[in-house]
């Protein structure tokens, strides 16, 4: 069988295009083995294959540009190349293709687009071949189901521009378009438009947009077929809008809940999505983050496994009943007690369901571990499955999750991995139950995205920017990361010193290496589950905000990597450099401002004097955050509380940072201004330091964070065929908007923080399109919270953002909640996600009575127990009529319901 590839690009000098494909004969999909087109000009290249006849009769394929060797660019690939064959292996193809950059409707060819939101399940059959064959395709992916793209063109056999006339193409590689047409019924030149027909009504609806489309005579011999690929064909089709839901699993609660949300819960959740009109669920990472067995372990982006799922998310009423009836019983009572509680009780629950499945292993795990299923599951995630089950019993060995203080294996060594994972040894048994609890929780979760699926919902889930330092990676990968940092990011809304998330930063020249392969393998592990991800703090792709290891607050840290600047580049702004600015600026004159009556214990303790007049330095022992933190650490009464946060505060009094790798460079502490050193300058050594500042963090790094964040995103985002949100708030440099409009991104828009600085609130009506709109994450409190926190803020909004005149209520009624709602759901974005307390805020019969009480996080507070749940059940939320008409009836009104 002769294939014969062609294909436009222009390539620079030494560049040249290569073509990988599923065939054995050109690569079998192993991208170092791919083969060269030639090419006379540069620009058309082709290379001519024989092969033989694929046993499925089918291949994939895809085209690359290398240089020197090493493959530098590849094309996009959200529809996968791919040729049918016939069964007669000796015809011959003639391959036309065009090079695919990423189209600007990418979001419509991700999966959560072509599997759910706009999914073709009823799809017609491959088209008819003939001796002489033109093989037409074209991308499409807007095509609701009950439509279908026809051909229409000069000839009888394609209508004669009659469109009742015109030949169907068939949907079967859907959003790929086919037909094959008899060339030797066609009289040449062929002009042709692309269609668009009512399946159910046979009734032609447009024309594309595009002009005609043109094809000479190709003058094909006989058993021989050209293949066209047409790029895209637009129509003009309504805007589409969808809108969605925010909330955690841990948050959902239903009849048979034990105490904490499940994967069970999410089908329930699934119904009524679909049940009110909504097309996505944006939930928080649902990762194992078991650490300490405490309440500690409840924060959901810290992880010990990027893979494992969290055995709480396990739900028990779709496993098989304990037989012993008095003990079921007796779980049941305390499943009752735990459902009825108002928040998640993260121990008790975890405990509980602990034992529960200790016994109920005892009585079906060999079953389980022996079936088939299990086989499948256990040879497809070995790789991390062996690592994460061995790191759960050694950290449960010795009571530590922290690796480095084990006292055996705390390097990791696959051999030895390999010997406490084997069925012979004595850990096997704690080894196992974790085998069945991974394989058990994989079975239900996708059980619940095939259920998304079949109900035109799309589930999205989140994947953290960072990893905790005592988790699997780190362990079996520390190469990846820098262990002797802390990532975070710098001063913003959320809090004004900065936040430490503690976990280790990434070490992105190692990953460069080979080809950011653990990034691949953990978006195409999530891409078993979810359709959409958010990237959390997408910002960390281009630099991340890294923290001394003897830091507590943010407000120390440095980007990396960055460019920070030498002495003579200070000085060249006009500001004299001196070697004080590196050191805390602690002054007689504010340390009462600071410390009020606890001045002199303050001075006494933790100051000693420098030689210079009212001037002090922290003593030795109290010269970091991380060792005030120590000597604090027992004493919880606010007034210690107050004299640690303001020790803190004075040693993050600098006006520079050395940099970690080149202590004669330097970086301009961030947010400084608000600090007594800044105060100290004279006004011409503020006006060069704010020059210096402003461009160092504003203007200084665009093109080299651009550049960092396209060695990375695009080969990462086109591991899956998942729809890409990026959380892009906070301290925003222009590059990233670039990058995520270059890249088809879709924005995190929020109202109460816009991007543009000189607004107090965003413009939803000014949103780009490619983008989500909300009103509150799981970050923030949420509109009823908001609306009590500031009431200066809130009577603007009410004034300026809603139109109304007076006084704003002082509480949020349902009526205003509603309103907000209604407004954001009007907004340009392509999604408008609210969260579920959100929802429930429209409806005085349905909203929670306690406010504070529906704050999932509070950023600025490192140790904030994540336990938000909801105040009723999934059961009374599906049978919520008023409140469900309603959703209904806002989603409608605001044109995202599409059909």
């Amino acid at each position: 069988m002769r294939l014969s590839f062609n294909i436009e690009y222009r390539t620079n000098w030494e560049e040249e295009v290569r073509i990988c494909s599923s065939a054995t004969e050109f690569g079998n999909n192993i991208t170092q083995r791919a083969i060269a087109l030639t090419s006379q000009d540069g620009i058309h290249w082709s290379v001519n294959l024989d092969i033989a006849q694929p046993p499925k009769l089918q291949i994939n394929y895809f085209y690359a540009i290398w240089h020197n060797g090493e493959e530098i660019r590849r094309e996009w690939n959200g529809i996968h190349r791919s040729i049918y064959f016939t069964k007669d292996s000796t015809k011959s193809y003639i391959i036309k293709d065009n090079w695919k950059d990423i189209p600007e409707e990418q979001y419509f060819y991700t999966s959560a687009f072509t599997n759910s939101l706009l999914a073709h399940h009823h799809r017609s059959d491959r088209p008819q071949s003939f001796s002489k064959g033109i093989l037409l395709k074209v991308n499409a992916a807007r095509i609701p189901e009950n439509y279908c793209i026809g051909i229409c063109g000069n000839q009888k056999g394609l209508g004669d521009w009659n469109a009742d006339n015109a030949v169907m193409m068939t949907d079967f590689n859907f959003p790929e378009w086919e037909v094959e047409l008899d060339a030797s019924a066609i009289k040449f030149p062929l002009e042709y438009k692309f269609i668009l027909v009512d399946k159910k009504q046979k009734k032609f609806i447009a024309w594309e947009s595009n002009p005609n489309r043109y094809m000479a005579d190709p003058e094909l011999e006989d058993n021989q077929t050209i293949i066209i690929a047409d790029r895209f064909t637009y129509f003009n089709m309504p805007t589409w809008k969808g809108a969605g839901v925010a909330v955690p699993v841990f948050s959902l609660k239903s009849e048979s809940s034990f105490g904490v949300g499940d994967f069970g819960d999410l089908k329930k959740l699934i119904s009524w999505a679909a049940c009110t009109n909504q097309k996505i669920i944006q939930l928080l990472p649902v990762n194992d983050t078991t650490m300490t067995h405490t309440w500690t372990d409840s924060y959901p982006y810290s992880s010990i496994s990027i893979y494992a799922l969290h055995p709480m998310y396990l739900d028990l009423n779709q496993l098989p009943a304990l037989k012993d009836r008095k003990t079921a019983d007796l779980f049941n009572k305390k499943r009752q007690k735990l459902n009825a509680l108002p928040a998640v009780d993260y121990e008790a629950v975890n405990n509980t369901k602990k034992e529960y499945i200790k016994l109920l292993f005892q009585q079906e795990g060999k079953r389980v571990l022996v079936s088939k299923k299990f086989k499948i599951f256990f040879n497809a995630n070995k790789e991390w499955l062996k690592p994460y089950t061995a790191f759960c019993y050694l950290r449960n060995l010795y009571k530590t999750p922290n690796f480095n203080k084990w006292p055996e294996h705390s390097k990791f060594d696959k051999e030895e991995i390999e010997v406490i994972c084997d069925p012979g040894q004595p850990a096997y048994s704690d080894i196992s139950i974790n085998y069945y609890i991974q394989f058990n929780l994989h079975e239900q979760l996708l059980e619940a995205s095939d259920y998304a699926h079949q109900h035109g919902v799309v589930l999205k889930g989140d994947i953290p920017i960072g990893i905790s330092r005592n988790s699997v990676e780190a362990w079996k990968e520390p190469y990846y990361f820098n262990l002797n940092g802390q990532a975070g990011a710098p001063p913003d809304d959320f809090s004004a010193t900065g936040q430490n998330w503690i976990f280790p930063t990434y070490n992105w020249e190692a990953m460069e290496k080979d080809k950011y392969s653990w990034w691949m393998k953990r978006f195409q592990k999530m891409s078993n589950y979810f359709d959409a991800y958010r990237i959390d703090h997408i910002l960390g792709f281009f630099r991340i905000w890294e923290i001394p290891m003897n830091s507590i607050q943010g407000l120390l840290g440095q980007f990396s990597p960055s460019l920070p600047m030498s002495r003579e580049e200070i000085e060249g702004y006009g500001l004299h450099f001196r070697d004080e600015f590196l050191e805390p600026y602690i002054h007689e004159y504010f340390l009462e401002q600071v410390f009020g009556p606890n001045k002199k214990y303050v001075k006494d303790t933790f100051l000693e004097e420098t030689g210079q007049h009212e001037v002090y330095r922290m003593r030795p022992k109290f010269d970091t955050q991380r060792k005030v933190e120590a000597f604090f650490a027992e004493k919880t009464d606010s007034n210690s509380i107050w004299m640690r946060d303001g020790l803190y505060s004075l040693i993050s009094d600098v006006l520079f940072i050395r940099d970690k790798k080149d202590p004669e460079k330097f970086h301009p502490r961030i947010a400084v201004q608000h600090d007594f050193i800044y105060q100290s300058l004279n006004d011409w050594e503020k006006n060069a330091f704010n020059r210096l500042y402003d461009d160092y963090y504003y203007h200084r790094h665009n093109e080299f964070w651009r550049e960092q964040a396209m060695k990375k995103l695009p080969q990462l985002i086109q591991s899956t065929r998942m729809l890409v949100c990026g959380e892009d708030l906070g301290m925003i440099p222009d590059c990233v908007p670039w990058v995520m409009n270059d890249l088809k991104i879709l924005s995190l828009e929020v109202q109460r923080m816009p991007k543009d600085s000189s607004h107090e609130f965003g413009c939803l009506n000014e949103y780009p399109y490619r983008s989500v709109c909300t009103f509150s994450t799981h970050d923030m409190s949420t509109i009823r919270g908001w609306w009590e926190e500031n009431y200066q803020t809130t009577q603007h909004y009410f004034n300026n953002m809603m139109g109304h005149y007076g006084a704003a209520p002082t509480t949020a009624t349902p009526e205003l909640c509603e309103e907000i709602v209604r407004n954001n759901l009007y907004s340009n974005s392509i999604l408008c996600i609210i969260s579920l307390q959100d929802w429930l805020s429209i409806d005085e019969k349905w909203r929670n009575p306690d406010v504070q009480g529906e704050r999932i996080n509070i950023p600025a507070d490192s140790r904030h127990y994540w336990k938000y749940r909801m105040h009723i059940t999934l059961e009374q939320l599906m049978k919520a009529e008023g409140l469900n008409e309603k959703i209904k009836r806002l989603i409608e009104q605001t044109g995202r319901d599409p059909r």
